[in-house]
Parts: structure tokens; sequence; C-alpha cells
């Protein structure tokens, strides 16, 4: 699954154009690297995402899509670090 659609479908994020403007920008790594937003994310990667008051280190539990729309918990949060607004993590 593209990691703009799983921002979207696991609820992280409200939009998907939001969500692959922040993966263009930069604001999103998947395992470690900046990416693009298309992406593939699968179970068992790791996603930080970068709001502008928070990091949020995140495990990917479930990329399948029929479960992402029915509810089922798709990602663990491991680690949330607040951020000052001017901060940039990268």
């Amino acid at each position: 699954m593209r990691v703009d659609r799983f921002l979207k479908l696991s609820r992280l994020v409200k939009r998907r154009a939001v969500a692959a403007e922040m993966v263009a920008v930069g604001a999103v790594r998947l395992n470690g690297r900046t990416v693009k937003p298309a992406a593939d994310v699968a179970a068992g990667d790791t996603l930080e995402v970068a709001f502008p008051r928070r990091l949020l280190g995140i495990l990917v539990l479930s990329a399948d899509e029929t479960a992402l729309k029915r509810g089922v918990p798709s990602y663990r949060i491991e680690d949330e670090k607040p951020l000052c607004p001017d901060e940039r993590p990268w």
C-alpha cells in the first residue's frame, strides 16, 4: 500500500492530499529513509511522522486495505517526542 494512502486510512492524517504533501516535503520517513508518496508500506515497517508539535515513531502492524477500512488497529506508537513549532526534526 502507498505510504500516503496508509497515513489516510490509518487516520493519522485526515486527507490523502495532506499526507502526500507531508511525504513530499520530507516530514515522513519509512525505515529511516525519506521516500516518495508512492512508496510501499508493509507490516513490520517503521514510520517516523513529523507533525508541527510532535514526532511520532510508528510500527506498522497491518497494511491490508480492507482491514484498515474495517477499523482494525494498523499501527502501534513506539516513540513520541514533543517538538517546538520552529524546530525541524531532520
